[in-house]
């Protein structure tokens, strides 16, 4: 396993933020519900986001982007970032064997 660094935050995480910076802003509730409804998703899918349970995927960054104002690549890349340092940190390395191309053979190598 690679130790790489402070954690990503989870993009629900960070739309939980963002939710709770516009609740401040406006003095309004914003129901999960009304922003559900809003993105055109379900209550289930939208808190499963938010509590950090499912992943973004390319429909709901455009979602995302659209209703607050940002891109799709920057939800898509927090996914990212975040899926990536689950991995580095969940993979172990030296039970992995690999492929090398060595004077146009390709052999079975043990890292």
């Amino acid at each position: 396993m690679k130790e790489n660094g402070m954690r990503p935050s989870h993009p629900g995480a960070i739309l939980t933020g963002m939710i709770e910076g516009l609740r401040e802003e406006t003095g309004k509730d914003y129901p999960v519900a009304e922003i559900a409804s809003g993105l055109g998703v379900s209550d289930e899918t939208l808190s499963s986001l938010l509590n950090q349970k499912s992943a973004i995927d390319a429909e709901m960054a455009v979602k995302l982007s659209e209703a607050f104002n940002t891109s799709a690549d920057l939800w898509l890349n927090l996914q990212r970032n975040y899926d990536l340092w689950e991995a580095e940190n969940k993979v172990n390395r030296h039970e992995i064997k690999y492929f090398v191309v060595n004077d146009g053979e390709t052999g079975l190598l043990s890292a």
